[in-house]
């Protein structure tokens, strides 16, 4: 059997991949082989469509501490991908006073206070002279960030993909992996097109990640679910670019957020956390109506200018720990085996993710303060609570 040698192998090339695979093949770092199981760029994981909320503004300090590096890092990606990434519009949190979403929401103010960074809180009045098109009740609490905005995920991803070539790295297409070898000193990775050996693997194979990790005896399960956005026609689209309109999310029994005109001349609502439960096998790609109606029932009561004809809607994936926090590193017991799971909002985090697993890889460390998301931590044991089905998301 002939086997190519690499220094380091990352499977999948989506948001997390494509971002591993341009800090790995950084100079000096090896050489790098990408293996997609699909055409670079595809619509099936959870690396497509124009946008991705990024924030200031997290449930838990640990994530909020992230922030101002996940901004700096982008930044940098900008600058050698010479193409706008990042886009600012302010970032909106509303929740009704005394709430569990405005408990949300406190949460959110103490992280940031925490780390430093500066927020305005106000009320439905405000609100409304702000953006008069909001339509909230008297009781409505608004937390406000100016440096909320959005990633254009599908531009992100493509650029990570075309600097890491460009140092280097190979991306193989079509390239489905069987199976993986995992030893102390390194792996073999079985694939559709060859038999591939490196020092490090990196995992970021998404919804697909289940069965590798469980033949590795990854001690967490994954669970998928199903997820759906909607793009509805505006009226006066000028009036909703981001520029002149927050990115929003709505905390109540379901949260709703949406992302000003984008990609689209229309902009993007949708429910977190459908709740629809799949597999790969069983994952559609055929949106639901009635999801379209929920979330266009809900926008029509607090922003009703939004609330326009259906323009586009498609569906994605979340792939889900216990706890629905991310995880990132070193998969126990396999020493040369790094993982990271998105968790359905690792998007933002994308670049940071990527640098944190090359340096893990590489120097053994990284300056990032990433191990909370160990793939060891006792929330994502098989019997640990599903804490995110019942809305709890605190990560102490």
């Amino acid at each position: 059997m002939s086997v190519v040698r690499y220094d380091h192998i990352v499977i999948g090339a989506g948001a997390l991949g494509a971002a591993a695979a341009y800090w790995l093949s950084a100079a000096g770092r090896g050489r790098t082989l990408v293996c997609e199981q699909f055409a670079a760029g595809h619509p099936w994981g959870s690396s497509d469509d124009h946008s991705r909320i990024i924030r200031h503004a997290y449930h838990s300090p640990i994530y909020t501490a992230l922030t101002p590096s996940a901004y700096r890092l982008w930044g940098e990606v900008e600058a050698r991908a010479g193409e706008r990434l990042l886009i600012r519009s302010g970032g909106l949190d509303l929740a009704r006073e005394g709430s569990a979403g405005h408990d949300v929401m406190r949460l959110y103010g103490r992280s940031m206070d925490a780390a430093g960074l500066p927020y305005e809180e106000f009320g439905a009045a405000e609100l409304r002279r702000r953006w008069p098109d909001w339509h909230v009740p008297d009781d409505t609490v608004a937390l406000y960030q100016a440096e909320g905005g959005l990633i254009d995920i599908r531009a992100a991803t493509a650029a990570h993909l075309r600097l890491a070539t460009r140092q280097g790295a190979q991306v193989l297409e079509e390239c489905l992996v069987h199976d993986v070898e995992s030893g102390d000193d390194g792996v073999v990775v079985h694939t559709s097109r060859g038999t591939f050996a490196a020092g490090a693997l990196v995992m970021c194979a998404g919804s697909w990640a289940g069965g590798l990790l469980d033949r590795l005896g990854s001690p967490f399960p994954l669970e998928l679910t199903q997820e759906q956005v909607q793009y509805f026609t505006v009226d006066d689209a000028a009036r909703f670019t981001p520029d002149r309109f927050p990115i929003w999310i709505w905390h109540a029994d379901h949260e709703i957020y949406g992302i000003p005109v984008y990609g689209e001349r229309a902009v993007k609502v949708a429910r977190d956390m459908t709740g629809k439960f799949v597999t790969p096998e069983t994952r559609g790609h055929i949106p639901d109506p009635a999801e379209t109606e929920f979330v266009r029932a809900f926008v029509r009561e607090i922003l009703p200018a939004w609330a326009g004809e259906l323009a586009l809607a498609k569906t994605c994936v979340y792939d889900l720990p216990r706890d629905r926090e991310l995880v990132i590193g070193a998969l126990p017991g396999n020493p040369r085996v790094f993982v990271a799971v998105g968790a359905g909002h690792a998007g933002k985090f994308a670049t940071l993710i990527g640098r944190a697993l090359a340096d893990l890889v590489t120097e053994g460390g990284t300056p990032y303060a990433v191990e909370p998301f160990s793939p060891g931590r006792p929330g994502l044991a098989a019997d640990a609570p599903a804490l995110y089905r019942l809305g709890i998301r605190e990560l102490t």
